[in-house]
């Protein structure tokens, strides 16, 4: 834990440490030398330099950051200049982090490679000619009602969310609706979006329950013609909560708004919602990337949506490309994706079972907890599509379990390999560090010392064991 908060507080003894973190949070080694070859090369060593994904997502980010910040041809990348400042850089690289979009690392690698910076590596890739014909297969089978025609690729998921609720927002704009509802906590990019490209403060709503379906009620009244529409995680991130996404969806709808949906905590292959929702975005960096080396995600536009003709088209203009590296990369491991959500299901529930009934834990947030396990059932695959996506808390001092955990530990999850972490340190630090933000956490029912754990393929005897050291 110490570590943790050291990461957070950019704490040299902690920091010095680290060569690598979640690509969208720390910019990978790659990424950085090559935008120092570019400064050098063009004389810009006196003004920071980003590598992004595109040239449209370049000139939004000069678009964000206005002053003199200015577009950067570096030999077919896309790249932005600013003069040094620390608040312009924490805004490019906030804007970056929001909206997934980073260049690739494995772009950065082969631009490296050409230039003899660093040697070429190995890796299992399929066929290009084949990647996207694999990746959309899978996809459709994941997605149940979808069309290989509706299936959308992009280079993460941030960057899926931001190019769909975007083009969803706009179209509705057009239509006098711009209020859009927020429904339950979810994941802290996703917030952000929400917040920041939402057209006044006034219109971004917050929603807190998802089982409170009378105040969403009153929130789509009051909102009036001026809806737009509704974005949850199903279930949410970290408290794994599912709303009455049919009932939700019906409430939405009857008014005129459009719902965006995210399967990513235990994914498509568990649970159905393109029927309820106009678009679903999910993270592909989760178990269809079972690996945990690639980062990607979809846009599935709900054929029979109104305005399903229209979002495809906005949409598939606006979504960043992504590298064909990954592509090949994310199609060597897609068609391990069902078998590994199926084997995660079957240990997540053993795992569970052992964490409700340790004396150590306090409480267990998972897809069938009390309060929302009937509406998990209702959009359920089978029986056993639980997820593997598990939150908890401890009557014990968090650094006393954290530290003495034998497992893996990093933000990222849906991987063949067990992950756990103290999830409100990485993603909310700066509201535990608050008055306010304890106020914000506690509104929400968010605990600042849950932990959570991502079960991945091992024997569950083993996920257990490691448990038991940290707890007993």
């Amino acid at each position: 834990m110490a570590n943790v908060v050291g990461y957070e507080e950019r704490d040299p003894d902690t920091t010095r440490h680290m060569c690598s973190g979640y690509p969208r949070f720390v910019l990978h080694d790659f990424n950085r030398r090559l935008a120092q070859h570019f400064q050098v090369e063009r004389g810009l060593e006196d003004r920071e330099l980003w590598l992004t994904c595109s040239s449209r997502m370049a000139d939004a980010l000069v678009a964000e950051l206005g002053g003199d910040a200015s577009r950067v041809d570096c030999d077919g990348i896309a790249g932005v200049s600013h003069h040094i400042d620390a608040d312009v850089f924490l805004q490019a690289k906030t804007y970056l982090q929001n909206t997934g979009g980073f260049l690739s690392s494995r772009a950065a690698e082969d631009a490296l490679v050409a230039r003899g910076e660093i040697p070429e590596q190995a890796e299992e890739l399929a066929p290009i000619e084949d990647a996207t014909r694999i990746i959309k297969s899978v996809l459709v089978d994941a997605h149940a009602g979808a069309r290989t025609e509706d299936i959308l690729l992009a280079p993460s998921g941030m960057n899926a969310f931001h190019g769909a609720w975007r083009s969803l927002a706009d179209l509705q704009a057009e239509r006098g609706r711009t209020v859009w509802i927020q429904l339950g906590w979810l994941y802290l990019d996703t917030i952000a979006q929400l917040r920041r490209f939402t057209a006044t403060p006034a219109d971004y709503v917050y929603l807190t329950d998802v089982n409170d379906l009378e105040a969403l009620q009153a929130a789509v009244d009051a909102a009036g013609t001026r809806l737009g529409g509704l974005v949850t995680e199903v279930p949410t991130n970290p408290l794994v909560q599912t709303a009455d996404i049919a009932r939700v969806s019906a409430i939405v709808h009857a008014t005129g708004g459009r719902v965006v949906l995210d399967p990513t905590l235990v994914s498509p292959f568990n649970i159905r919602l393109l029927e309820h929702s106009d678009v679903v975005v999910n993270s592909l960096t989760k178990y269809a990337a079972n690996e945990g080396d690639v980062i990607a995600g979809s846009v599935i536009i709900n054929p029979h949506g109104p305005d399903a003709a229209a979002l495809r088209d906005r949409i598939s203009q606006r979504l960043d490309p992504v590298y064909p590296r990954d592509l090949q990369r994310l199609a060597a491991q897609i068609p391990h994706y069902e078998a590994t959500v199926r084997q995660t299901n079957k240990t997540a529930i053993q795992v569970v079972e052992f964490l409700r009934q340790h004396p150590a834990v306090d409480r267990v947030w998972w897809s069938l907890q009390p309060d929302t396990a009937d509406n998990f059932a209702k959009i359920a695959r089978r029986s056993d599509s639980i997820g593997s996506m598990v939150s908890f808390t401890v009557n014990r001092t968090l650094a006393e379990v954290y530290d003495r955990l034998p497992l893996p530990k990093g933000p990222s999850f849906g991987m063949r390999h067990t992950l756990i972490c103290p999830f409100i340190y990485l993603a909310h630090y700066d509201l535990i560090t608050s008055d306010a933000g304890q106020a914000e956490l506690s509104a929400g029912g968010i605990p600042p010392d849950l932990l959570r754990l991502s079960v991945g393929t091992e024997p569950a005897e083993d996920i257990i064991a490691a448990l038991a050291t940290g707890l007993d």
